[in-house]
């Protein structure tokens, strides 16, 4: 289903949608029939926020939980590893390796 015309809604009980389209920093977007100024620019095939996330919020895409919000994320910015982790597996990144984590 599309949401809007950059972003798409895959199952109504998802707390993202899925760009289609690439979206520019700054961008108006309408989320849930809200114009928004994307705070992030937002590549194809990634997650936006589709409400505001706090932490512990569990980020579900197809109707399904696929993780959980690290921080706060405004509706409309980018769900990704800066905010976002993986209740299923280890999350590997550059800062989980200087810290020794990885």
């Amino acid at each position: 289903m599309i949401h809007e015309a950059r972003l798409m809604l895959l199952d109504p009980r998802d707390t993202i949608l899925v760009c289609i389209a690439p979206v520019a920093a700054g961008d108006s977007v309408t989320i849930e029939g809200v114009a928004l100024s994307a705070p992030d620019p937002i590549g194809v095939g990634h997650k936006v926020a589709r409400r505001a996330l706090a932490p512990g919020d569990k980020v579900v895409k197809y109707g399904a939980p696929i993780g959980s919000i690290t921080r706060a994320t405004a509706p409309g910015a980018l769900v990704h590893l800066h905010n976002m982790k993986s209740d299923y597996i280890a999350s590997h990144s550059r800062d989980a390796v200087s810290e020794g984590k990885g």
